[in-house]
This record gives structure tokens, sequence and C-alpha cells, in this order.
């Protein structure tokens, strides 16, 4: 049997910058039955340039007045409170994680805070330093595809498995790719990778999140797939969970009214115990692939079903026909199946109305 679907409160920059929120978002993620709550890591001046414009919807959600890197900046999270973090949710029985954004952030998370997973962002799948780095502290590894083509995924697997097999050859497109092809670098990646088909827009609309791609997603790499959602409601991450997504990330905020870039996008804690508990109320529907009866089933069997039984009183020596047979239940005699084996047959006894014929 699979393991249970890996569900992830992303509290991500909903902090706001105030550690009081962040411990809050712990305990929220907690409470509401999330396996663990991820967070952000990043330095604003190696994650983006001064003159990078916001997205959209960043500007739809905190205005024009300031730009991505001042809105950034407020957002960073020090070193001392992840560690806090990390204690926080110990204490909670949540596991932590957090995305990191630049290679400095990157070191950090694994060597300093030793994270026993990886998540990394639909923005730097094609970031092949911070893919490499990544691959090579050697933990599985939550990959976001947001945005991307099956080729640009590809490729980026391809820096992976290269990373994963510690390869010695110079880090190149045509190495990243004859690794990705190689049996080991196929094997590696299974162990490692898990694959999560994402929609990047804020909120995403129902119609633009294809969760069919999952499919694709496993036939086309052979990886375990989950889904990172953007969607304003709960329908599509429990979807995906039917469709076989084995990880769940979804936005948690303590109030969707907040000021920020993804409040809006967000659940409140709420509502995220109702996604956590229909996700298992998912698994359970889900089953395990296998169509035989069901103990409950195997009760009501004979009930439901139906046997062969005389249309009307029969005599000895009488040729069974199509008017003085019938079917009707309960189930606990001679199948309908042998209906046509039993036409022109001779009754050996006589039978009264409603009785099971017996051949």
């Amino acid at each position: 049997m699979d393991d249970p679907v890996f569900i992830i409160a992303e509290a991500g920059v909903n902090h706001n910058g105030k550690d009081e929120l962040a411990f809050k978002l712990v305990e929220a993620a907690a409470q509401a039955g999330a396996d663990a709550v991820k967070f952000q890591t990043f330095k604003a001046d190696q994650l983006v340039c001064r003159r990078a414009p916001k997205a959209s919807y960043q500007t739809r959600q905190t205005g024009d007045k300031e730009s991505q890197f001042e809105m950034l900046k407020k957002l960073e999270l020090g070193e001392a409170l992840h560690r806090d973090l990390v204690h926080h949710c110990e204490t909670h029985g949540v596991q932590f994680l957090s995305t990191p954004f630049d290679v400095e952030s990157l070191e950090f998370l694994v060597r300093q805070l030793d994270l026993p997973q990886l998540k990394l962002s639909s923005g730097d799948i094609t970031n092949a330093p911070l893919l490499l780095k990544s691959a090579h502290a050697r933990r599985p590894i939550l990959l976001s595809s947001g945005m991307t083509t099956l080729d640009e995924i590809e490729l980026a697997l391809g820096v992976l498995s290269f990373g994963l097999l510690q390869k010695k050859e110079t880090p190149n497109t045509k190495n990243f790719q004859r690794s990705y092809c190689s049996e080991e670098g196929r094997s590696v990646l299974r162990e490692f990778v898990t694959l999560l088909h994402c929609t990047t827009e804020y909120p995403a609309p129902l119609e633009s999140v294809n969760l069919n791609a999952l499919d694709t997603l496993r036939s086309a790499f052979g990886l375990k797939v989950g889904y990172s959602d953007h969607t304003t409601g709960i329908v599509a991450p429990v979807a995906a969970v039917a469709r076989g997504a084995r990880v769940i990330e979804k936005h948690l905020t303590l109030d969707r009214d907040l000021d920020g870039p993804d409040h809006g996008s967000s659940l409140e804690p709420g509502e995220f115990r109702v996604m956590v508990d229909s996700i298992r109320q998912c698994e359970l529907a889900m089953g395990d692939s296998r169509k035989i009866p069901t103990a409950g089933e195997m009760k009501n069997r004979t009930v439901v079903r139906k046997s062969l039984v005389a249309a009307r009183d029969i005599s000895k020596g009488e040729a069974f026909s199509e008017e003085n047979l019938t079917f009707k239940r309960p189930g606990d005699g001679l199948s309908p199946m042998n209906f046509w084996d039993a036409l022109g047959k001779i009754a050996t006894r006589s039978f009264s109305a409603d009785e099971p014929i017996s051949l």
C-alpha cells in the first residue's frame, strides 16, 4: 500500500516578515493536519535585480508603490528565526521545510538546518547551478514544474541526475542529457525526485489547472508526481489526489484579507482542515485498484442477484422452455448465465412456481 499523500502547508511569505505570524502559521498548519509547513528562504539581493518589476498578481495584491526587491526585502527570514521555526515545528509535530531561492540559502538549509528534503520552485527549474547544488545534497527533491514544457523538465531532470550521481565530468547540457538517458540516471531520479505539476498564476483559474497533465508527467518521466495548487478552493487538490498525486502543496494564511502577495490565493486554517480531511477521505475511496467484491458486497450479492426459477408449476418429464423458466431473486440457485443450457433439458422432477431450478 502506498504511503499517505504528503500534505504541505505553504506558509511561504504569508508571515509578512513578522516572527509572531510565522509561529502562528506553524501552529495553524499542525492543527489543520498538514504533514509539513513550508517557508521560503532567500536573500533579496541575490534573488532579484532592483530593476525587476513585480508580477501582475503581486501588484494586484500589494500595489505598485514599491519594487519587487523592496517587497521581498521585507519578507526575508533571518537565520535565527529559521532555527526557532524548526524547533517550533518539532514541538507541534509538523515537518519544517523551506524553498531556497539562491545558493547561499540552499547551503544554509542543507548544512546548518539539515533539512530532510528540498522543495525547488517553478521559477528555478531552468536555474542549473541551483539545481546542481541541490542534487549534490543527495536528499529527496520536490521539483515544481509551473510554466514549463516537457523539454525544459527533461533538461532540469538531467541536471539533477548528473548531480545526484556525483558525476565528475564538466557540467554542461550534453553531459546532463547523457546522464538523464542512462539507466543509472533514471534510477536515481526515481529514488530522489517527485515532480509537482503546477500552474503559476495567483489565483489560478480552474480551467487553467489541467490536472490531466499529471498523467502526462508520470508517463513521460516515470516519476512520482504531486500537485502544487494556486486555485482559491479545494476542488483541484482533492481531484489531483484522485489522479494519483502523492504530494499536495497549498498556501496557508491566517487571514486572506491581510496585506501581502500570496494571501489572496491561500486557504484559511478552517478551510485547510477541510481540504486535509477531504484528501484523506479521497485516499480511502481510491482503494488498491483490484476489481474484486468487497466484504460488504459479498453480504449483498445473494440478495440482489437472481436465480433460474420455475415461472409456473413444471411437471416431471416436461422440457424446460422460455415459457416455464424465469429469473428472480435471491441468487442462491442456478445462475441465469445457465439459461440457454437449461432450455430443452427434461425436468427430472416436478417444480413449483418460483422454486429454484436444478438440472
